[in-house]
């Protein structure tokens, strides 16, 4: 059976809505961390959903940081494009 998707460019990448917080998790050795925003709930990012510059190394506990808020009914709420916001 031939694939049915013959396009030339990739999918277009999920967006969410742009929303700020604070970290308030760092699993370093795990490679991801929690945000926790406004409603005091906690949103899960890996260190693959940083924005380009962004370093997870250099991210501290108390960081305020800017990202795209992906609800998913089946794995949850996930921040993408993550990135500090400039103090």
């Amino acid at each position: 059976m031939a694939d049915s998707w013959t396009g030339s460019a990739r999918p277009a990448e999920p967006r969410g809505a742009v929303s700020n917080g604070r970290i308030v998790k760092l699993l370093i050795g795990q490679n991801h961390g929690f945000i926790r925003v406004a409603e005091s709930r906690e949103v899960y990012f890996h260190r693959s959903d940083l924005d380009a510059g962004t370093s997870f190394n250099e991210l501290t506990l108390g960081d305020v940081v800017s990202f795209e808020l992906l609800d998913d009914a089946v794995s949850g709420a996930r921040a993408l494009r993550v990135r500090r916001r400039q103090r």
